[in-house]
């Protein structure tokens, strides 16, 4: 169960940076470039997401392990917006993860 949540976690570091990372990293470069090397991150996100899957449907049933996957990548989201793209943290942050803790809330109980 751990070890599901652990590579949960560093596949969505790499997919955060797949998909947004660009945007200021590679701002100044032209866009096949931005593409490649985001398509290379994305081959490690998935060298994560994979294993996770596999592994946490022993555990988990699917809707489960979709609602942790969404609730990590927006955790992890939320930290890359506000500390690396410098977005403000406002209350619209708090307010989508009060709907977060509502979904985990209902597609885990019994």
């Amino acid at each position: 169960m751990f070890k599901t949540i652990g590579l949960l976690i560093l596949s969505n570091l790499f997919m955060t940076y797949a998909w947004y990372g660009h945007l200021k990293t590679l701002a100044a470069k032209p866009l096949w470039m931005a593409i490649a090397v985001s398509w290379g991150v994305a081959l490690l996100e998935y060298c994560f997401q994979v294993p996770a899957n596999r592994i946490g449907f022993n555990y988990f049933t699917l809707p489960q392990l979709k609602i942790i996957q969404e609730v990590t990548t927006m955790v992890i989201f939320c930290g890359f917006a506000v500390f690396f793209m410098k977005v403000p943290l406002t209350r619209n942050f708090l307010y989508a993860s009060l709907c977060l803790i509502g979904a985990v809330y209902f597609i885990f109980r019994k």
